[in-house]
């Protein structure tokens, strides 16, 4: 019983989520979608070496979907057991520590979101076609996986569907082959990525290139033809976005960016590796979702290059994220980060002063005050600092963890570096406690 498998949780905020006793290093997913009937079949590859002896081994796998078969090393699994959205399997023979876990696992059925405390997440209808969002723990619901943010693997993404649509997935696309009434899609995803921002987007899109402002990141558009006009106008700034984030946070992290959007509306933009997913209403023709088009694309160096160990960490993407809107905004011509911070202060006053941003909860961990207070947190910090000083410290931070794992400590360590004061009065008011800081005086940076 997986009661008695389970030693404490990997982590506190998703205690059913991740694995122990191996390391993935890469995902290989077929997967055949007919999107009338809404059915997945799929066969998954999965690389990963042991870190410990163990007589089975479990992966995140959402109930929706049924195993037909499972081998290990090249040879029938022992036994497998899919129950409680996990899928436990017995090697026919002990592998040692350091040793090759090669798992193939075929499986089927109606995908589903994956239901939690933030609702619904993984794969979900849409109107006509399909629209992947994992987050936190919602790749569990379209394939096996060590579904938790600190195991990145590479990627190589097959999916076969119906001919008129356009499907996209995670890094370059490396062949698309028609045939009969079907198409196929392959995409490679080279740079490590977490199960989360793994994504499959299926409609009826039209891809267009974006130009850049000169031999930067390739940068493209997936959307509904309908939308091409008012695409053009909202997202026109994006390639001017890119030069400002790749100046103050360093190099762009991925080899290209796609921005999708949705013949849907939908609540939020989401993002995922190399991608981020915009609805119907975020694309008006009126330039009214300019800040979120940047939210989006710094999560490119701020969750997705660098991802949390643990979701209690999430500042370190939604903050800075949150951030990167001021940022734009100042080089933009609107108002400055210093003028949005001190607005965004005197609304979160009028706000329940009971949230911890460094430690919010799981219930709270998407709440807007952690977004808001953790860009706080950054602006109080940049004033500590001066301007110079703090982006060198934020390049410094995007190249030195650059596609790997980061906690709050390490950037609090680093940033010590960059200070001739303390900083620890700075963390302990801002991300530990519940009050609402002052910020500091405006010295000009």
């Amino acid at each position: 019983m997986p009661g008695k498998f389970y030693e404490a949780p990997i982590d506190e905020y998703l205690p059913q989520n991740g694995n122990r006793g191996y390391r993935v290093s890469r995902y290989e997913l077929e997967l055949i979608y007919k999107v009338a009937s809404n059915r997945l079949t799929g066969r998954a590859t999965i690389t990963a070496v042991t870190t410990a002896v163990r007589p089975r081994f479990a992966f995140d796998l959402a109930q929706s979907l049924v195993v037909s078969k499972v081998f290990v090393n090249g040879v029938k699994a022992a036994k497998y057991i899919h129950q409680h959205s996990k899928l436990v399997v017995t090697p026919q023979q002990r592998i040692p520590a350091g040793g090759v876990l090669s798992l193939v696992v075929r499986y089927g059925g109606i995908p589903r979101p994956v239901r939690g405390p933030w609702g619904e997440v993984g794969w979900e209808e849409l109107t006509e076609g399909v629209l992947v969002a994992n987050q936190p723990n919602g790749a569990a619901s379209w394939f096996p996986c060590d579904d938790h943010p600190s195991s990145k693997a590479t990627y190589r993404i097959s999916i076969t569907t119906d001919s008129p649509y356009y499907a996209l997935a995670n890094g370059i696309l490396l062949r698309k082959q028609a045939k009969a009434s079907q198409t196929t899609w392959v995409y490679e995803q080279s740079e490590p990525m977490s199960s989360y921002l793994a994504t499959i987007q299926i409609g009826p899109y039209r891809k267009h290139r974006i130009d850049p402002p000169h031999d930067s990141v390739p940068m493209q558009a997936v959307i509904p033809p309908r939308l091409r006009a008012n695409f053009d106008h909202d997202f026109a700034r994006q390639p001017q976005m890119l030069e400002v984030f790749t100046e103050k946070f360093g190099p762009y992290p991925f080899e290209g960016y796609t921005v999708v959007v949705t013949d849907d509306e939908l609540e939020i933009p989401i993002e995922a590796q190399g991608i981020s997913v915009f609805g119907a209403n975020h694309c008006d023709g009126r330039r009214g979702a300019e800040r979120l088009v940047a939210h989006e694309l710094a999560h490119q160096w701020f969750g997705n290059s660098l991802t949390i160990r643990q979701w209690r960490d999430i500042w370190l993407h939604e903050g800075f994220a949150c951030y990167a809107e001021w940022i734009w905004s100042e080089a933009a011509g609107g108002p400055s980060a210093d003028q949005l911070a001190r607005a965004a202060r005197h609304n979160l006053a009028r706000e329940p002063q009971d949230i911890v941003v460094g430690d919010p909860g799981p219930l709270r961990m998407f709440d807007d005050r952690v977004y808001k207070r953790g860009a706080l947190t950054l602006h109080a910090l940049r004033l500590e600092l001066g301007d110079t000083a703090f982006f060198e410290l934020l390049r410094e931070w995007t190249m030195r963890y650059r596609h790997a794992l980061v906690t709050t400590e390490e950037f609090t360590d680093l940033a010590g570096h960059y200070s001739l004061m303390p900083l620890r009065p700075l963390w302990d008011s801002w991300l530990l406690a519940e009050p609402l800081p002052q910020l500091p005086p405006y010295g000009g940076g």
